[in-house]
């Protein structure tokens, strides 16, 4: 299935989060956090201000921190993603 995020939105695949420590302990898994970072999928066409349209500056394939509450979870074949406005990202990891 292919999604094309509308406006000012981003398809976003979070990444899971580790599993062990550099030590070589486990995390249980109600020790884990919600994922913060994640992959950007797709990206909407941008918004539209004074009859202009500003495209998104954030390009699919980086990888962002987003708001641990921001935007809808959806499953694409099985995979959970989220999509969310473009404010709610607050960095690119480079």
């Amino acid at each position: 299935m292919k999604i094309k995020p509308l406006g000012n939105r981003v398809l976003l695949k979070p990444i899971d989060a580790e599993v062990k420590t550099k030590s070589g302990l486990y995390i249980p898994e109600s020790a884990k956090e919600n994922p913060l970072e994640a992959e950007v999928v797709a990206v909407g066409s941008g918004e539209y201000i004074d009859g202009k349209l500003i495209p998104i500056s954030i390009k699919a394939g980086q990888k962002v921190i987003y708001e641990s509450f921001g935007g809808s979870e959806v499953k694409i074949d099985g995979i959970k993603h989220k999509i969310m406005d473009v404010k709610d990202i607050l960095a690119i990891v480079e």
